[in-house]
């Protein structure tokens, strides 16, 4: 069956799903040691979630590039994941969801998180021809994630190396069974109609 354009997959569990950052050693470590963030990490900025390994991978070039080097798997809630949902807003206007730009200016300003939909890549880090989510968060939905709906947050960085190191080597269906197991997240028709754009 042929993938969706826009589906949101991630490692998920009845009350978790899983979305990858990287950062400098000084934000991931102290992080990752102390399931929260530190007071380092900016409560004032938006700060981007991914449920795709293999994006995130992309972004951070494996945990090579300068300032993402500590790649962190982030479990939160799935209930605050899906308030993100309801109250985020497509990151550039499109014609037929937005009445107009203008009133996409509008629900931009005014919403705590944002959508953009980036081509999921594969183990090459090559795009494929479907999307993956990219969840944008500020303000209100910054602060819910830091202090209510994070579980857990591990340092990913090795098993980010180990693939790499994998694929380098052509060895891609030992780097495949290594990969987080991402399935279709079943966010249901209400929170995503307005983001599918």
């Amino acid at each position: 069956m042929e993938e969706p354009q826009r589906r949101i997959r991630a490692a998920h569990s009845e009350a978790t799903v899983t979305v990858y950052q990287a950062y400098s050693p000084v934000i991931g470590l102290p992080a990752a040691r102390d399931g929260r963030f530190p007071t380092a990490w900016k409560r004032d900025r938006m700060t981007w979630i991914k449920p795709s390994f293999l994006w995130m991978m992309y972004r951070c070039g494996w945990g090579a590039k300068e300032g993402q080097e500590t790649v962190l798997a982030v479990e939160i809630t799935r209930d605050g994941f899906e308030w993100a949902l309801r109250h985020a807003c497509l990151s550039s206007y499109v014609r037929g969801v937005h009445p107009d730009r203008a009133a996409w200016q509008r629900q931009l300003k005014r919403a705590p998180a944002r959508v953009q939909w980036d081509p999921e890549r594969d183990l090459r880090l090559q795009p494929l021809p479907y999307r993956a989510l990219q969840l944008g968060l500020s303000g209100e939905a910054v602060r819910r994630y830091a202090d209510e709906w994070t579980v857990t947050i591990r340092d990913v960085t090795p098993l980010a190396h180990e693939i790499h190191s994998l694929v380098s080597s052509g060895d891609l269906d030992s780097a495949t069974r290594l990969l987080p197991q991402e399935r279709p997240y079943p966010a249901g028709d209400e929170p995503l109609a307005h983001l599918l754009g």
